[in-house]
């Protein structure tokens, strides 16, 4: 459906206008707040500590229009990239600093019941389009055009909706991306009127694989329930599956989770019903993976985080949260998917509760020569920011791209580990307290193990990662 998004649809007029009517009154009001009058997060951090100071933040605004857009970018086959990022993409918007973009993402698990999460959504059915005589998205991942199981050979996974190129923005610039509003994609099917459904698939790749009771090894798919009016703030199990094994529409055959998108043939599959009954799970929903092109390679695969951010696997990455990119390539080239309804720390068995997504961002660019003397000065990972606490991504390689040679892309799933994660997080909190908070490196170490909380992000997306976590409320009564 049009979502005065198609010019070619014959009432383009009239759903554009209903989308821009729609979409006024949100608009108007974080263009009428002190978060968007200061071109920084001030306004909604605790005791009014960002990392964005109030010159950084003044800076920032003048680098916008004097009013800021409003884009819708929907996920289809042609405004998606899946399995990989990319500096040589063409950019789906170009935006200016300070800009709202409106972007939909779509689950890679769709087609782990398309029944409930691609009939009757055009945009999904676009992207999970696979037939004989051909596919919707032809290339998925970054691995050669002619691997066995198709384009990409399921090197890199993700759909990935963008990229959106910010104007003006150049290597050694910083990025800041606001996630103002976080809404789950409703089914399309009216069999599942208000309701969202996400995939939780416990697979080979999963930290439990090898440890299973008895030794038997299996894939297991558990179909999830969300109340796409937001009315209820828990996900309940509806079925699972083991994998049956699929044999996709070119006549290969996948005994395993081995190819991105593969249509599962539910008349194979034995479900198992009541499933995790009577439990209720807080759904947290958040972007597994977003970020910026890398500059160290032409087609980076989307399974492992770097230090421009891609799949980090952090829930805390949803609504009202505030992520900070270095910038690697002209543009920045910004690409947002792997959306999760819920997820805890350590992402266990493979994945999350795999769910589209809707989110609303606003993008401010920061320049390199106005970053001296500030917290964002030395940025050179992903980091987040949230009403109450900074959060610093540490990965077993900061860029493994760059760590690991020319063979990085197929080394970095042998050689992580939560030790070099762990280290690789110290390392960035220390510097973070000594240089944004201005304590030596004893204060630093000291407060490191008294009031810092490191936490598994994820063990299963080859590059590991450990995060650490400081209060805000611990600076109330420090000076900036």
């Amino acid at each position: 459906m049009c979502l005065g998004d198609d010019p070619h649809c014959a009432a383009f007029a009239e759903h554009r206008l209903r989308y821009r009517r729609d979409m006024e009154p949100e608009r108007r009001a974080f263009l009428k707040s002190g978060f968007f009058a200061t071109g920084g997060a001030a306004a909604m951090a605790a005791g009014g500590l960002s990392l964005v100071s109030p010159a950084l933040a003044e800076a920032g605004a003048r680098m916008g229009a004097a009013k800021a857009a409003h884009y819708h970018l929907p996920a289809t086959a042609e405004t998606v990239h899946w399995g990989y990022f990319s500096k040589s993409l063409k950019p789906q918007v170009e935006i200016a600093s300070g800009d709202f973009v409106t972007i939909e993402t779509l689950t890679h698990h769709a087609n782990d019941d398309a029944e409930r999460m691609v009939t009757g959504d055009p945009g999904a059915e676009s992207v999970f389009l696979w037939t004989k005589e051909r596919k919707g998205v032809a290339r998925r991942g970054a691995g050669p055009d002619d691997a066995k199981f198709g384009p990409g050979g399921g090197l890199g996974v993700h759909i990935c909706t963008g990229p959106v190129a910010i104007r003006g923005a150049e290597p050694g610039d910083v990025l800041e991306v606001r996630i103002l509003d976080v809404t789950p994609r409703p089914s399309a099917n009216p069999k599942f009127k208000g309701l969202t459904f996400g995939s939780n698939a416990a697979a080979w790749w999963g930290y439990h694989y090898n440890d299973m009771l008895g030794g038997k090894k299996r894939e297991v798919v558990t179909i999830y329930e969300v109340d796409a009016t937001g009315g209820r703030d828990w996900a309940k199990a509806v079925y699972s599956f083991p994998w049956p094994g699929v044999t996709d529409p070119d006549g290969l055959d996948h005994p395993t989770i081995d190819y991105p998108g593969l249509p599962v043939d539910h008349t194979r599959t034995t479900r198992t019903y009541d499933v995790l009954k009577g439990i209720r799970v807080p759904i947290r929903p958040h972007f597994g993976t977003m970020g910026l092109a890398p500059s160290e390679a032409e087609r980076v695969n989307s399974i492992p985080p770097s230090y421009t951010g891609g799949n980090i696997d952090n829930w805390r990455i949803g609504k009202g949260a505030t992520l900070y990119y270095p910038v690697a390539v002209p543009g920045a080239l910004f690409s947002v998917g792997d959306p999760h309804a819920s997820q805890g720390d350590s992402e266990l068995c493979g994945t999350a509760i795999e769910c589209s997504l809707t989110g609303t961002f606003q993008f401010i660019l920061h320049k390199k020569t106005d970053l001296a003397g500030t917290s964002l000065e030395a940025l050179d990972f992903p980091m987040i920011e949230t009403k109450d606490d900074w959060v610093l991504s540490g990965f077993s390689y900061p860029n493994y791209l760059k760590d690991l040679g020319p063979d990085a892309q197929s080394a970095i799933f042998q050689k992580s580990s939560i030790d070099l994660a762990m280290r690789d997080a110290f390392r960035k909190m220390r510097q973070f307290l000594m240089h944004a908070k201005g304590l030596t490196e004893d204060e630093a170490v000291s407060l490191m193990s008294i009031a810092v909380d490191f936490g598994i992000t994820q063990v299963v997306d080859g590059n590991w990662g450990v995060h650490a976590i400081v209060k805000k409320a611990i600076f109330s009564e420090r000076t900036a």
